[in-house]
């Protein structure tokens, strides 16, 4: 069976997220989007906890569903596909000092079980606020803190979060290292796979031939609701629980002669340039450079003549031993997508966030089985047959590369364009229905 799975996301306990976020929502947001498996986020807090405790009951191994799911249980007790299934995660903040150097580096943890979410909370409480946000801050070197997780439950798996973003991750250009092994030490072993983050894909991370050994994920880092799935990662799994995927990803091999017919099929992406840090700058001096133009400016802003932001690109760029659009063999290959409701804009003139928009990205999500499916599957001639001839029209350039980039730089989100400035609407949009 294929599903797709987001493990990164967060509650309304952690900062500057939305309050809107429940278990019931997530689960409701899930089939919105056309996801089969997702992180619950944050089950370091204490509140958040009790509520994944109230309202989520076992499902497979390593799986849990919410417990008033109207299509809960079919079949003799079967659990329908169309169920989302949640699997227990957090991502933990370090902020410690190492080499000298001060070090903020971001862990995603997925864990088998609340009795192993349960141990590890109570060794963390005893040298660690747990209460003040979802996403912790510890001033725990990331070698302890595998350890921890790993002695507490061997089932558990450790992935360096966003790994490229200045500021917190373990290649960032502010406080990162310049390796895995640098990083965690004599537990880089146990790392089996790295998220690439929303400012970096796959092809940027090919070019580091260090990062052959372990899987590339990708996950929405959801701070709410409707950014759910942005990122996501499709598997094909012979059965349907935590354990299958977790072997997957402990068996990452370019020549790996495991016969198992689970595997990690594609990615699904950003675009890059999208990203908030892809390219170099300043957001308050409206400075945004490529790593060529850092590079003659010396790192220096031209306008307040202080240090750049040096982005994600310039980063790879700096580690990089192979060459621009190499792809190893047996790579795992991935998708580029735009949010549906940024295309439905795009193809209106209007904002993302107008009522109409809104109305028309529900009904097309309910008429056609989720965003997602929409985005990668759907013929375009059920589009054109509701009205939808210009959104057919993105959508269509979106499969095939043919948008315009503008990178993000500084925290400042980028801009991908599906249509021209000049862009004429080919026929007047219609109702849905």
């Amino acid at each position: 069976m294929q599903i797709i799975a987001d493990f990164h996301i967060h509650s309304r306990f952690s900062r500057a997220t939305s309050q809107a976020i429940t278990v019931e929502n997530l689960a409701k947001w899930a089939k919105i989007k056309g996801i089969n498996v997702i992180g619950t986020g944050d089950f370091t807090h204490p509140q958040w906890l009790k509520e994944l405790k109230e309202n989520l009951i076992p499902a497979e191994k390593g799986f849990y569903v919410y417990k008033n799911d109207e299509e809960l249980l079919k079949n003799n007790n079967q659990l329908n596909d169309k169920v989302t299934r949640f699997v227990l995660t957090v991502e933990t903040s370090h902020i410690y000092t190492k080499n000298n150097r001060g070090r903020r580096i971001h862990l995603l943890i997925l864990a088998p079980s609340f009795e192993a979410v349960d141990k590890i909370n109570t060794e963390l409480s005893w040298t660690s606020n747990l209460h003040s946000d979802g996403r912790p801050i510890l001033g725990m070197d990331i070698i302890d803190f595998t350890k921890l997780v790993l002695t507490n439950d061997e089932n558990c798996l450790v992935v360096p979060a966003h790994i490229w973003t200045p500021w917190y991750s373990i290649f960032g250009s502010m406080s990162g290292f310049d390796s895995l092994e640098e990083a965690f030490g004599e537990m880089t072993p146990y790392i089996f796979a790295i998220e690439t983050g929303l400012s970096s894909d796959p092809l940027m991370n090919w070019r580091l031939s260090s990062l052959d050994k372990v899987y590339l994920v990708s996950n929405s880092d959801a701070h709410s609701l409707e950014k759910i799935a942005r990122e996501a990662n499709v598997f094909e799994l012979e059965k349907l629980d935590y354990f299958e995927i977790l072997n997957v990803l402990k068996n990452k091999s370019l020549d790996d002669k495991n016969q198992s017919k689970s595997k990690l099929i594609e990615t699904l992406e950003f675009y890059p340039e999208e990203g908030k840090y892809h390219f170099d700058g300043h957001r308050l001096c409206k400075i945004s450079f490529s790593p060529k133009e850092t590079k003659a400016h010396n790192g220096i802003c031209p306008v307040c003549n202080k240090p750049l932001t040096i982005g994600v690109l310039n980063r790879v760029e700096a580690l990089a031993d192979r060459q621009e659009d190499f792809i190893p063999e047996n790579a795992i290959p991935f998708k580029s997508l735009i949010p549906l409701e940024e295309i439905i804009a795009q193809s209106l003139k209007v904002n993302s966030q107008t009522k109409k928009v809104s109305e028309i990205y529900f009904k097309l999500c309910e008429k056609f089985n989720g965003e997602l499916n929409i985005l990668l599957n759907l013929d375009l001639k059920e589009l054109e047959n509701e009205g939808y001839y210009d959104l057919s029209l993105g959508i269509n350039r979106m499969r095939q590369g043919k948008v315009i980039k503008i990178p993000g730089y500084d925290g400042e989100y980028g801009k991908i364009k599906v249509f021209e400035e000049n862009f004429e609407a080919l026929t007047p949009q219609t109702s849905l229905f």
